[in-house]
């Protein structure tokens, strides 16, 4: 019972090498990180595609009182802001991997077209006066979260009227960065209006779109077996077919967080953004680091279910194993986890799984079968420690099952281990006779 119970402390003791790999595998992952940061910054982040808002300049005639009681009036500048009535996208995206090392990035290349139809301007519900709207001084604002990643210099087509783009560095605030035109709606004096543009763009790791028509539509389709809708909206029909993947979007109004029209200084949108994006991620299929760090997260429970089938061992076949031996049967199976992570980042997780249990299967079985002096227990303790393996390996394939298939394994193991325990005499006399 003593030496039972140094087992269950060298166990503990054990868990702070096993923190030490797990800090290992947190920071392979935080270099993948990075490099996946510098990547994009040379190729382009991830995009986000806002607008198109159309900003009309109003001007208003504020009264001050001064000390004296003296009134003067001044014009004060502000804006109307109209949202798209209706907004229609289609995209294609092609992402792809670019390897950095033993890194990989995803990025991809997009063309996307948009088009619609502007809200007629309120007039009388929002209290404009018409005479003050500034007709020849409009904008039509588009935004994107990366410019770095624009192909095409894009031209905004306003009733059939072609304008380019240019970018604007006032301070208009509605987007990160802001892309504009200059129509003059002085002859037309109405807001009613179809536009289209396309852009041709590249990004990485996430596509997403912002929800500001009154019914927002967006087709997506591309090149990738792994995508991950993300954002506040889910798409309303999905595939995902082979190497390809297709979402459609139809969004109404109801469900977004800006009005289809209202009058400000400056708008301020950022901290309603995250409440009206949605898109696509392009994530990697496998994550060998996020499997590496789950499965070494099992590593106390391997260990104290090999101490506890050794020490079964032990009892069953009258051999006594010394305290170090646990020690360094202890140690092997530590580095079995920096194995795993090596080889991992070489030639993938699957491959390196087995291997690395392989590897540490067959120099412990040898060690056992040196200790007890016999081959038969070392292929039963061999055939335990491939099973605890696979068992290991079928919880991190799983990901809803997981607990399931934990539970009721950890549940025969004990069953197993109280099993093996009536066939042992924990007396003290018959196990002093047994040593001698």
């Amino acid at each position: 019972m003593v030496k039972l119970g140094l087992i269950g402390l060298l166990t503990i003791l054990l868990l702070i090498p096993s923190n030490w790999i797990q800090s290992i595998i947190q920071e392979r992952q935080n270099r993948q990180d990075e490099v996946i940061k510098e990547i994009a910054n040379k190729w382009s982040g991830s995009q986000l595609i806002e607008g198109p808002i159309m900003v009309l300049p109003y001007k208003t005639i504020i009264s001050e009182k001064d000390i004296v009681g003296k009134v003067s009036f001044k014009e004060n500048m502000t804006s109307i802001y109209i949202l798209p009535e209706m907004l229609n996208i289609v995209g294609n995206a092609n992402p792809e991997v670019l390897h950095r090392g033993i890194f990989d990035a995803v990025v991809y290349n997009t063309k996307i077209k948009l088009n619609g139809k502007f809200s007629p301007i309120e007039l009388i519900k929002s209290g404009i006066n018409p005479s003050m709207v500034q007709w020849d001084k409009v904008k039509i604002v588009i935004g994107l979260s990366d410019l770095k990643g624009l192909k095409n210099n894009p031209e905004i087509k306003l009733e059939n009227k072609a304008y380019n783009v240019e970018p604007d560095f006032s301070d208009i605030g509605l987007f990160d960065n802001n892309l504009v035109i200059l129509p003059d709606l002085s002859a037309e004096k109405n807001t009613a209006l179809n536009f289209s543009f396309d852009l041709d763009l590249r990004g990485s790791n996430e596509l997403n779109f912002q929800h500001l028509g009154k019914t927002t539509n967006v087709i997506l389709a591309g090149k990738w077996n792994n995508p991950s809708f993300t954002g506040h909206y889910l798409p309303e029909k999905r595939s995902v077919a082979g190497d390809s993947f297709n979402a459609t979007w139809k969004i109404s109004y109801f469900n977004r967080p800006f009005p289809q029209q209202w009058v400000d200084k400056k708008a301020a949108m950022d901290t309603k953004k995250k409440d009206a994006s949605f898109g696509v991620k392009f994530i990697l299929p496998v994550d060998q680091y996020q499997k590496t760090m789950r499965t070494a997260k099992y590593s106390v429970l391997i260990i104290l279910l090999t101490f506890i089938s050794l020490f079964f061992s032990e009892l069953l076949n009258k051999r006594k194993v010394h305290l170090l031996q646990y020690i360094l049967i202890g140690a092997a199976m530590t580095i079995y986890y920096t194995l795993l992570l090596s080889f991992t980042e070489q030639v993938g997780f699957n491959i390196a799984y087995l291997i690395a249990s392989m590897a540490t299967i067959a120099l412990i079985s040898s060690f056992i079968a040196s200790l007890l002096r016999s081959r038969k227990p070392a292929f039963i303790f061999g055939s335990i420690l491939s099973i605890f393996y696979s068992f290991i390996f079928v919880i991190i394939q799983l990901q809803d099952l997981a607990l399931l298939f934990g539970s009721i394994g950890l549940f025969l193991t004990v069953a197993v281990l109280m099993y093996l325990s009536v066939k042992i005499d924990w007396t003290k006399k018959n196990y002093i006779e047994s040593q001698q």
